[in-house]
């Protein structure tokens, strides 16, 4: 079984995560998406509430694995007989730093990491960009997939 995870903290999954996440399942015959946990940041969802809606957003798939860790990514890894992990990379800004993970990563554990060029009508998406827009009142529609966008609305609202 070829096996891959894409990591992130999803907060919330984007149209732009989608697309790796569905390019990734055409090439691996299973691919874990990560929520990565990290205590110092407040996030608008709860770990429990993104990894639902990823699910949910998924399940198309049919071979999309969700689960959370907090930790190392490669740890996540070496549990799971992972032997790559997936990157999107929208600019060469998130080369610089994916480079050094990617290489910290393979040095650490031997896990290779594969960089996958966003789709350029998602080059400048962001989980906190599309919360910062939304949160204003401006249409993030076409940038969310329906139930996360609902869930976010909701979210807000709410705040």
């Amino acid at each position: 079984m070829r096996r891959a995870v894409c990591p992130g903290s999803f907060d919330p999954i984007t149209n732009g995560h989608l697309d790796i996440i569905a390019r990734a399942s055409k090439l691996y015959d299973v691919v874990y998406v990560a929520v990565m946990i990290n205590k110092s940041k407040q996030g608008l969802f709860t770990v429990e509430e993104r990894m639902e809606l990823i699910r949910r957003v998924t399940a198309d798939y049919g071979n999309v694995v969700v689960e959370s860790h907090h930790g190392l990514l490669v740890d996540f890894c070496k549990e799971r007989d992972i032997p790559a992990i997936v990157k999107g990379l929208r600019a060469v800004s998130d080369f610089d730093y994916e480079l050094q993970m990617a290489q910290m990563n393979n040095g650490l554990s031997g896990v290779e990491t594969l960089f996958v060029p966003t789709n350029p009508t998602y080059s400048f998406l962001s989980s906190s960009l599309v919360k910062e827009v939304a949160a204003w009142g401006g249409d993030v529609s076409h940038l969310l997939p329906p139930a996360v966008r609902e869930a976010l609305a909701r979210r807000l609202a709410e705040k």
